[in-house]
């Protein structure tokens, strides 16, 4: 297990400095603010730098590690907490499925959220700082970027490192609050904000990014604008269950956004790898051939040796799916849920196909999934397992030949779908009929036949309605593999439960629980304990041991 590196140790204090701009990459050296505002266009490419960092870098330069790709990481980390992503084989996200001692605050795995986070926060905070308190027209927009992709980040963090949610205790401590003007001397006595004093921030930054992007039109997919605004307004106030604001701004966020159609929903050649395709992304993140992720070590360092399974296997084979037995798959247990007239079920394996005898036989099988079945036989036989098998994310404009031009796509940020759901489950707990509508019409739309009342769970605790259970599940499945996971169980006080009969979870980590497991509360990095003497970290999480019986459903 590595240890946090000596090159990196002093990167807690070095994003609370106000005193010097740091870019993305802790190690690549830092000017002064006079210096960057009195360069030419520098405003404009601090604030490109946001967007253009979030995925597709590597945080820590000198480890290169095949997890460390930026955003869409903490998506895979989050997931596969659960139960609902298995992570299986030679697999770099293993820590976190197996609650690995590289939780603990001395180790590098540790390190890695707090450094993504506070570095993309210290971003932000320079584009303000050079904004200054009334901006411009010319810096105006800027601005507003910072402070909607400020309180993205915070939201998140606080979502992970806070032990109870913000409806369960607004005392519970989120992080420590790190913002442009910030002293040195504060920000080494910086006690972490409760999560009434985290959200009243969150809301008063999009509250501004709300005025400064009103007239604001983003270049492209990869650029917040209002809607974004508006649905990150949706999304705290679900957590805070003022139920009248998520369910106002959730529908501001739809506003000119449509539902992607279930063909959209499954296309081989760009299912969920562009941007562009449906009018359903509010917004996304991307990956560009120049990508340190991408460019190094034929792109092994990047989401789509993760999520892509349709490249050649074995000895030549391509990435870690399909050539090094590390991949994520789907849970049995929710893939069985899913209804075969459900166009999502046709994103997984199906569980059967473990049971064919013979390569020509499921070759045959796999053509339903694949249009190159065999490459998909390839990375079946190195995970010895089909069942679950995601067919969500698509390699680029279906290029299964050359993955570091395949692995070159987008990411989805934020959807349409997730804003009808928050919508309706807003809707539903002010008026059970009111949301149940909304919840049935959206959920037709995968799911012609679709019955209300067929997926509500309890999942070991009643602390939620069967109406939020039905829209929890909807969430499980729509989003499954978009980073949601783990912060639904914690919001909605759910256990998990990998060990039932037939359960394809790895074997010694076949846990359940009755509530939210410990392991999904992070611990804060000890070097930041170092510099910051106000900090009191979070427990160590300690693995169980041994499979749990198993649950009879």
């Amino acid at each position: 297990m590595n240890k946090i590196l000596t090159t990196i140790a002093a990167v807690g204090l070095i994003v609370t400095l106000p005193s010097c701009i740091q870019e993305f990459e802790p190690q690549s050296g830092s000017v002064t603010a006079n210096q960057a505002a009195n360069a030419p266009g520098s405003y404009n490419n601090f604030v490109n730098a946001i967007t253009a960092n979030i995925s597709g870098k590597f945080v820590f330069t000198s480890s290169r590690q095949a997890n460390d790709f930026g955003y869409t990481s903490m998506y895979l980390r989050r997931d596969v907490m659960g139960n609902d992503m298995v992570a299986i084989g030679n697999n770099w996200f293993s820590t976190w499925y197996q609650c690995g001692v590289g939780l603990a605050p001395i180790y590098l795995n540790c390190q890695y959220p707090w450094t993504f986070y506070y570095v993309g926060i210290k971003s932000c905070n320079t584009v303000l700082s050079l904004a200054g308190e009334e901006p411009n027209a010319n810096m105006i927009h800027g601005a507003g970027i910072a402070h909607t992709i400020r309180a993205l980040y915070y939201l998140e963090l606080a979502q992970q490192f806070a032990p109870k949610t913000y409806a369960a205790d607004k005392q519970s401590p989120t992080v420590p609050i790190i913002t442009e003007s910030i002293d040195l001397n504060s920000a080494s006595e910086n006690p972490r904000a409760t999560n009434e004093e985290m959200f009243e921030f969150i809301l008063a930054d999009l509250d501004v990014a709300e005025q400064q992007l009103a007239d604001y039109t983003a270049p492209d997919k990869y650029t917040p604008n209002i809607n974004f605004v508006y649905g990150l307004k949706a999304r705290t106030y679900l957590l805070m269950e003022d139920w009248v604001n998520a369910e106002k701004y959730a529908k501001l966020a739809q506003q000119g956004y449509t539902v992607m159609t279930a063909a959209q929903y499954t296309d081989r050649n760009h299912g969920f790898n562009d941007a562009t395709f449906t009018n359903a992304w509010i917004m996304g993140c991307t990956f560009k051939a120049d990508d340190p992720t991408i460019t190094y070590n034929d792109g092994d360092n990047s989401w789509g040796t993760w999520m892509q399974c349709e490249y050649p296997g074995g000895p030549t084979g391509l990435g870690y799916y399909n050539t090094y037995g590390g991949a994520n798959y789907m849970d049995r247990h929710l893939y069985e849920t899913i209804p075969a007239t459900d166009c999502r079920k046709m994103c997984y394996g199906d569980f059967a196909l473990d049971q064919m005898d013979t390569k020509a036989e499921i070759v045959e099988a796999l053509k339903a999934y694949s249009d190159v079945p065999e490459y998909v036989y390839d990375t079946g036989q190195a995970q010895l397992q089909y069942g679950g098998m995601p067919f969500k994310f698509r390699a680029a404009n279906g290029n299964h030949s050359i993955n570091q031009v395949g692995y070159c796509v987008d990411v989805p940020m934020m959807r349409v779908e997730e804003m009808i759901l928050i919508e309706a489950e807003a809707a539903g707990m002010q008026n059970e009929a009111r949301g149940i509508e909304i919840l049935t019409n959206f959920a037709k739309t995968r799911d012609p036949e679709y019955v209300y009342g067929t997926h509500n769970e309890a999942y070991n605790n009643t602390a939620t309605s069967a109406f939020r259970n039905e829209i929890w599940w909807q969430r499980r499945v729509e989003f499954w593999g978009e980073g949601f996971s783990t912060l639904d169980v914690k919001r909605l006080q759910k256990g998990i439960i990998r060990s039932y009969p037939g359960t394809n979870h790895v074997d010694g980590y076949r846990w359940n629980t009755n509530e939210p497991p410990q392991w999904m509360t992070f611990c804060i990095v000890q070097t930041e304990s170092n510099y910051n003497t106000a900090l009191i970290n979070n427990p160590t999480p300690v693995a169980p041991e041994g499979n749990s019986p198993e649950h009879t459903w």
